[in-house]
């Protein structure tokens, strides 16, 4: 049982690796973005806890098919405790009120002819290279060939003087690459836009052209950029003007014929044929009947309300003629393809290129690549965007990919993940030294041919509310899943930048499809802009929760991971468990987030998820039902202990999210023989407050907490054994 197998430590210490490169461990997430995936590794751990009778070190690197065993996941989002499930040999069911999601589950289970798939995307690659791969060649400034291949065009934000009419580029500084991956760091000269190598930014020095001083700062910040002509002031964004106006300035290629005798990368300002090339592009767009290129309306929400603000009305706005041009020849190349399921795995390729191919995209001046627009699981609007050449860049007779952001990588990329569903694998550590370790016998997939006899697994997905399905009362023997954090990352509002694209591909043939928009009223997230706050979105996960366990085998585990940065975000998840008649058995912690991550870094935000574990009876260890903030903070140090052996440099924040899991687990156990789910939700949410209000939450808990690490500090995250008396608390309880 997870309870008693789930080995921290271990799942604890692969997670952890998984989350710094996570494709490289479950490539199959490539098949499409979606947002903060959960590591693989945590719930294969979850699985082989429940259903496997080896411990899970000896068990992980082995095959295994747990054939019979029924899975759910009411919110399977991205897929991944499905995919583990699924490549186990389980039947799984999977839902999610999102059509994107369900989309992209279907094309990671669903198999593929690679062969035949290959085939069509390199013939995708040639006729575009045949229509448009001259706009995307530029002359190279050092060998003077006339066929190197554009990684990067930089484009700066340009607004009309509201005094004298004068062009002024929204410059939020002048660096266009710093010298981390090439050898000096790069200028752009604020008066004749040539690009300069320089030492040290500190003392820049002149222009080698025009004599002008180099300054690294530009002069758009806190919403003012003074115009250069006239000295007045212009505040921006400025809805009034339309959509946002842009001026390419520099562009990054790559030179086949230079690239052995020159040092670092290749930058130049565009010349007149690079700008030639984009009034070609704009020319051949005018007159462009668009079939595929959606016009639809960006809708109000929280985070598309910050796209209004730059004057963007529509979708397609967020692209320009060139991007759009590409977009529309590929799309008009894929419907005309006659293998469904390779037509369909290619208008999944687009959809996800869309992220990389839009003008919102951004430059990383230190890591020479481009950001794609989720990057921070938003909207951010830069004032220096980032054009990826669309097509891409691959080596003659090899697979790797030049730079990021085109087709060829998509293609790759995909092509990669497809490959890991036949054939998974898993990584095994030995110090420093890494080595992949095939699984042989493991498959994701609906059905396979195998030594002359063709296996199928049962797969079931739906895309709707996990509360209306019907599933019989104990026809389930585990429910794993990934709820969403409330008031997190708004999915819906991100997923129609997609969605519109891929609706107009191939919405004719698949009903989820018929709504103009992945939103909907029920989604699980808090929304300032549809009215949706705690109380929705405890009644929304309370009733899923409920549905799941009336279909779940009695004892049998409905687990699921949490973390937010407030406690009253968990105030939802124990009126959802205790309004399911289920009881809470263990709260587990365990790696989910890469700490590096752009909406991570440097912010309080916890790595650590709770895996909560449910039943509607078994039993618990004694020790773990704590009735005081001291006994808490052991229960909390001893799981900080072990995430430091993993190899976690524990924070704060996670310390204080691994307390919030104790604490709402002691709720539900607390609170659950005289729950009443009959009054209003907002009785029931203060019900669960006054309890953890009572007990003294996460400030009495970290009191004690906080004097046991100055007086024990861990060593080199070495788990330090220690003697903790727990009086009597040896021994189990029934619930």
């Amino acid at each position: 049982m997870i309870e008693r197998d789930f080995d921290i430590p271990f799942i604890a210490r692969l997670a952890l690796r998984e989350k710094q490169i996570q494709q490289n461990y479950r490539p199959v997430i490539a098949v499409h973005k979606w947002f903060a995936r959960r590591p693989g590794t945590l719930f294969r751990g979850l699985l082989l806890s429940e259903f496997c009778d080896e411990p899970i070190r000896d068990a992980y690197y082995s095959s295994h098919s747990f054939e019979g065993i029924r899975v759910a996941d009411p919110f399977m989002g991205g897929g991944t405790p499905l995919l583990e499930a699924n490549r186990t040999g389980c039947d799984v069911i999977g839902m999610d009120i999102n059509p994107m999601s369900y989309w992209v589950v279907r094309e990671e289970i669903l198999n593929l002819d690679l062969r035949a798939y290959e085939t069509a995307a390199a013939a995708l690659l040639k006729y575009l290279e045949g229509e448009i791969g001259y706009l995307y060649r530029t002359r190279c400034a050092v060998c003077g060939g006339d066929r190197a291949h554009v990684k990067y065009f930089l484009w700066v934000k340009t607004q009309p003087c509201w005094k004298c009419g004068r062009e002024v580029a929204l410059f939020p500084g002048h660096v266009v690459a710093r010298d981390s991956r090439h050898p000096k760091n790069v200028v752009v000269c604020r008066r004749c836009g040539e690009l300069m190598e320089v030492d040290d930014l500190r003392q820049p020095g002149a222009c080698a052209y025009c004599g002008e001083e180099l300054v690294v700062e530009g002069p758009a910040r806190r919403g003012r950029c003074v115009c250069e002509g006239c000295g007045e002031a212009n505040a921006f964004p400025d809805a009034r003007f339309g959509p946002p106006r842009h001026r390419l300035f520099a562009m990054e290629y790559h030179c086949r014929d230079c690239r052995h005798r020159q040092r670092g990368r290749f930058f130049k300002k565009p010349d007149h044929e690079d700008l030639g090339k984009l009034q070609s592009a704009a020319a051949r767009w005018t007159r462009t009947q668009a079939a595929y290129v959606p016009d639809d309306d960006i809708p109000p929400g929280d985070e598309t309300n910050r796209l209004h603000r730059w004057g963007y009305s529509r979708y397609r706005e967020m692209f320009n003629a060139r991007q759009l041009l590409g977009l529309e020849l590929s799309a008009r190349f894929i419907a005309g393809v006659s293998d469904d399921r390779v037509r369909n795995a290619l208008a999944t390729n687009l959809s996800d290129l869309l992220r990389y191919q839009n003008m919102l995209c951004r430059y990383d001046t230190t890591a020479l690549k481009s950001l794609d627009i989720f990057s921070v699981h938003g909207f951010p609007v830069g004032l220096v965007q980032c054009e990826s050449g669309f097509l891409g860049i691959s080596e003659p007779g090899g697979s790797l990919c030049i730079g990021s952001g085109g087709w060829a990588n998509i293609i790759a990329k995909f092509r990669k993940a497809k490959e890991y569903c036949d054939a998974p694998y898993e990584i095994a550590h030995n110090g420093r030294k890494k080595r992949v370790v095939p699984i042989r016998g493991e498959w994701i997939g609906v059905r396979r041919a195998h030594n002359g006899e063709l296996k199928s697994r049962r797969v079931e997905l739906a895309c709707l509310d996990a509360a209306s399905v019907d599933l019989p009362a104990a026809s389930l023997d585990a429910v794993l899943t990934d709820p969403p954090y409330f008031g997190n990352v708004q999915y819906a509002e991100l997923m129609d930048f997609c969605y519109v694209w891929l609706r107009r591909l191939v919405g004719k043939d698949f009903d989820v499809f018929g709504k103009l928009s992945t939103r909907d009223p029920e989604e699980l997230t808090g929304n300032e802009s549809m009215g949706r706050g705690l109380e929705h979105f405890t009644e929304g996960l309370s009733r899923v929760f409920g549905r799941m366990a009336q279909a779940l085998i009695v004892g049998a585990p409905l687990a699921f991971t949490y973390h937010h940065n407030e406690i009253r975000a968990y105030h939802a998840v124990a009126v959802a468990v205790l309004d399911s008649g289920l009881t809470c058995s263990a709260s587990l912690p365990c790696p989910a987030e890469m700490g590096a991550s752009i909406h991570i870094s440097g912010t309080s935000s916890s790595i650590i998820d709770t895996v909560f574990v449910c039943r509607s009876t078994g039993r618990v260890p004694k020790r773990s039902i704590q009735g005081t903030p001291e006994g808490v903070a052991k229960l909390v140090d001893e799981d900080l202990d072990k995430l430091e052996a993993a190899g976690v440099q524990v924070t704060g924040g996670d310390a204080r999210c691994v307390a919030y899991g104790h604490l709402t687990r002691l709720a539900i156990w607390s609170l659950r023989q005289r729950w009443r789910a009959d009054v209003g939700v907002a009785q029931r949410i203060e019900r669960v407050g006054n309890w953890l209000e009572e007990f003294g939450g996460w400030d009495s808990v970290n009191k004690y907490l906080g004097a046991r690490m100055k007086t024990e500090r861990r060593m080199g995250g070495i788990l330090r054994e220690r003697v903790v008396s727990y009086e009597g608390e040896d021994g189990e309880i029934s619930f």
